[in-house]
């Protein structure tokens, strides 16, 4: 298992996932932005705009290499030299408040001394909490972790808890889902191939849970009041991309492709200073969930 490999296994999941969402929205269609980075490799980015479900979103796939500027090489513990990254991003925003943000990411990083590491996750940002629906994400997150380690669910679950957490707010993104990061041989006590193998059944749970839940909700009705929440729950997902997300300041750090790296930031999204819920809201009852520890899956 090489890094020639990994790369066109990951380019084989974004364009099996494109056109699993495009038929889902039965209007959006992808289109396609392939850039070069002048330092090294490049990528192919994604995007859908204005469809009947998907409001925007993108489904990107990069593959850079490059000398390793020492800030970005603090930043990840590691000796200044030449690196290798490749992965598969996504972010979806819906159009439907029903309809939850998600987001995965799969990434492989190796330096040219050998080092390497895995990393990854996906995570559901709800405008509103359904229990239901948290139950089903987190099972079926589990169901592929416990195929290859049955102390990969609960751990990652815990990571995905403590990573997607607005510090500021004292409130999760969502309800999370399941993180990881330098998985290797070192780590794990496993092979590059069977911890890849891990890594793309990960990227392959996609797109069956998230079309389950376009399908399911695009159509429910919806008010102003919904819309304006949708709006104030999406700014608090770009909080956490621009302060906290890894991969974004990554990607900043390495001289990435800007339009890529921001594709994650909606169209539309709303502060109001000091919102305050109604008592016995939905919207209430949504802030109430967001918090750690709570357990969906069983």
């Amino acid at each position: 298992m090489n890094k020639v490999q990994i790369e066109e296994a990951f380019k084989k999941l974004q364009i099996d996932i494109i056109s699993r969402l495009e038929a889902a929205d039965g209007i959006g269609k992808f289109r396609f932005d392939e850039w070069q980075r002048e330092e090294g490799g490049g990528g192919l980015s994604s995007i859908v705009e204005n469809g009947k479900i998907i409001e925007k979103g993108g489904v990107n796939f990069s593959a850079v290499e490059g000398p390793l500027n020492p800030q970005a090489a603090k930043s990840l513990g590691v000796e200044p030299g030449v690196f290798f990254a490749t992965g598969v991003s996504i972010v979806l925003h819906p159009n439907n408040p029903m309809v939850p943000i998600i987001h995965m990411n799969i990434r492989y990083f190796e330096m040219d001394g050998g080092e390497y590491w895995f990393g990854g996750g996906i995570d559901l940002t709800p405008h509103y909490i359904q229990e239901d629906q948290a139950r089903t994400f987190h099972q079926a997150l589990k169901n592929t972790c416990d195929k290859h380690n049955p102390d990969y669910y609960p751990e990652f679950k815990v990571w995905a808890d403590d990573y997607f957490f607005i510090k500021h707010r004292n409130e999760t993104r969502g309800i999370g889902g399941i993180f990881f990061d330098r998985l290797n041989q070192e780590t794990r006590g496993l092979n590059k191939e069977e911890l890849f193998n891990f890594v793309l059944d990960v990227g392959k749970t996609f797109a069956p849970v998230y079309t389950k839940f376009m399908s399911e909700l695009h159509h429910l009705p919806f008010n102003e009041t919904q819309r304006n929440w949708q709006l104030l729950r999406r700014g608090r997902y770009v909080e956490f991309n621009l302060v906290y997300d890894r991969g974004t300041r990554f990607g900043l750090e390495t001289g990435g492709r800007t339009e890529s790296i921001l594709m994650s930031l909606p169209n539309q999204a709303n502060w109001t200073y000091d919102f305050q819920t109604e008592a016995g809201s939905p919207e209430e009852k949504t802030l109430s969930l967001l918090k750690k520890g709570l357990q969906w899956a069983k």
